[in-house]
């Protein structure tokens, strides 16, 4: 591999938690936490965590199920400015 295909390679390499990806992939799953967390191999829990940190607003349906812990996790990482 040349060292042009290798650095085009690494350019191409996606965070699947970068806020932009995390957004897009959300709406994928029809803004649902539980079929996003089955896509990431995690936890809804932990998903819930990624989606608060990067301030992701939730569907309707996920904050009626989900809004006490996502905002929890809000909370924290605003206080010790996470």
């Amino acid at each position: 591999m040349s060292r042009h295909e290798h650095e085009r390679d690494r350019e191409s390499v996606v965070d699947p938690t970068e806020r932009r990806v995390l957004e897009r992939n959300y709406d994928y799953a029809q803004k649902n936490v539980r079929l996003l967390s089955m896509w990431y191999e995690c936890e809804p829990r932990r998903m819930l965590e990624l989606l608060a940190e990067h301030d992701i607003e939730l569907s309707r349906n996920d904050k009626k199920q989900f809004g006490l812990y996502y905002r929890s996790v809000q909370r924290h990482g605003n206080r010790y400015g996470e």
